[in-house]
């Protein structure tokens, strides 16, 4: 796949997730679009997941959502959770909110490339074409990333990069019309 985000990290075991609002290869629905962005319909809702057969050793998961697709030279990210709690296996409909409250406890909301804590949802330039969306659920070997709240995306990545256990990836589409 062009630009797949993983491409350069090392190779672990992947294991399942699956959601009730999407599926791999197919497109978001309306509410996971940018409503933030001005795109009509568009809720910025995060989409529900749910997850299984991560390494028995997991202590805990990050879920990131990345366009490696967005003209910036590098990519967008609309969401990232870490600490997410090695008992729990699925995040519900708007986990993904500014106030965080269907996230479970100890999880921290990093902040997206648009500068907010929270799911923002997809907003590809109009006539831009189909962007790639990297739903991923990272199986890590710390209880604690030990990233403060306030770091991005990417510096999650980096952190990560030597604790991943495995990793499940939905990969969505987007793409606005002109």
């Amino acid at each position: 796949m062009p630009n797949d985000p993983f491409d350069r990290l090392p190779d672990v075991p992947s294991f399942i997730v699956t959601s009730e609002t999407v599926h791999d290869g197919g497109a978001w629905p309306a509410p996971q679009y940018s409503g933030a962005f001005g795109v009509a319909g568009g809720k910025d809702e995060s989409p529900q997941l749910s997850w299984s057969g991560a390494p028995a050793d997991t202590l805990s998961y990050a879920v990131t959502v990345y366009d490696p697709d967005a003209p910036t030279g590098s990519g967008f990210w609309h969401w990232a959770v870490a600490n997410i709690p090695a008992s729990t296996t699925s995040l519900p409909v708007g986990a993904g909110s500014p106030s965080g409250e269907l996230l479970p406890v100890g999880a921290v909301q990093l902040t997206n490339d648009a500068g907010s804590a929270q799911f923002i949802g997809a907003a590809p330039p109009a006539g831009h074409g189909e962007h790639r969306y990297f739903i991923t659920v990272h199986a890590l070997d710390v209880a604690d990333i030990g990233v403060p709240a306030d770091a991005t995306p990417a510096f999650l990545g980096f952190n990560m990069a030597s604790h991943i256990l495995g990793r499940a990836t939905l990969v969505v589409t987007g793409k606005i019309d002109e």
